[in-house]
């Protein structure tokens, strides 16, 4: 199990090393998506967890304690997790290629960090798990980052 200080260092240092690291051929163990079109998910949900993205709570208020009990654990999203913002198929890639995509991600990760250093205490709401703090979405965007590199083989 990592600490916080781990899964920061992980999103900050080592996670696009290991896509990069990643043929985009491979194909995908469960779900539709391929190597670029993960990437490019990926984008979206760290805007998310930044705030330069916002998105409505679609979770009951009463269900969001067991969702954040969820996410405070260390248990993975399971395969084929269903997610009810995304279309059936994947959406078309917006970047040329998967160099320009892990650049751009690596931007929004450290626009994420530098948000959330330059405004302690910054609350930004997650579709699925409510209105979170730092860390807390520190915690998703590890679980959210490992749950997708499980699905191409690669276990953190």
């Amino acid at each position: 199990m990592e600490n916080q200080d781990q899964k920061i260092d992980f999103l900050k240092n080592r996670y696009i090393k290991i896509l990069a690291g990643l043929d985009t051929a491979t194909p995908g163990k469960w779900g539709k998506m391929n190597v670029r079109q993960m990437t490019e998910h990926m984008i979206d949900y760290v805007r998310i967890a930044s705030g330069k993205t916002l998105m409505d709570i679609v979770t009951p208020e009463d269900m969001l304690p067991k969702m954040q009990g969820f996410l405070a654990s260390e248990k993975p999203f399971r395969e084929n997790t269903p997610n009810s913002l995304m279309p059936e198929e994947p959406l078309p890639l917006k970047y040329i290629s998967q160099e320009e995509a892990l650049n751009q991600l690596q931007a929004e990760i450290d626009h994420f960090f530098d948000v959330h250093r330059q405004e302690e205490g910054r609350v930004t709401p997650n579709p699925f798990f409510g209105n979170l703090v730092f860390e807390q979405q520190v915690q998703l965007l590890h679980k959210h980052a490992t749950h997708h590199l499980r699905q191409f083989g690669v276990e953190i």
